[in-house]
């Protein structure tokens, strides 16, 4: 996407940015140099970014897909109220309320591979029938193939993050 740096000697401090027709502008003080600009620019990006691909969030791509795992992992007994996306969780890869019946996956998450996302899946909907993390609840998850594989792909992002526990 092309940026338009507009200068204006009436900003002091504040810096503005949104896309208009395809084009990201930036209205920035007249004072500010382009080296202090440039990382504000880039961080401002990033965030019209994170935005947009959280609009793109498709909950009903997720109810589909969590149907499909119920009917091959738990033979489809579980039932839910929804499972959808949140952005509000950054520090989790996704949550249950097995009383709710609600489930709510990380927008975080919407890049990752089709195999870790199916992981997190299958370990919330198992909550739905063992609500702790005990025995029979990893008998559940590990029903699923690829539980290993995935948990050390989220586990190496995690510490990419920085939230290594």
């Amino acid at each position: 996407m092309e940026t338009r740096i507009i200068r204006s000697r009436r900003r002091t401090k504040t810096i503005q940015a949104r896309e208009v027709d395809g084009v990201f502008e930036v209205r920035a003080p007249a004072a500010m140099s382009d080296a202090e600009l440039e990382p504000v620019v880039l961080r401002l990006r990033q965030k019209l970014e994170r935005r947009k691909s959280r609009q793109n969030l498709d909950n009903a791509d997720l109810e589909r897909r969590a149907a499909e795992l119920n009917h091959r992992y738990f033979e489809g007994r579980l039932t839910w109220q929804s499972i959808c996306w949140s952005s509000r969780q950054n520090r989790r890869h996704g949550s249950c309320s097995p009383a709710q019946g609600s489930i709510r996956i990380s927008h975080n998450l919407v890049k990752v591979p089709h195999f870790v996302l199916d992981y997190v899946l299958v370990h919330e909907l198992a909550h739905l029938l063992e609500p702790n993390h005990g025995r029979a609840f990893w008998a559940l998850v590990n029903r699923y193939p690829k539980t290993e594989r995935a948990r050390g792909y989220l586990m190496a992002l995690d510490e990419r993050a920085g939230d290594c526990p």
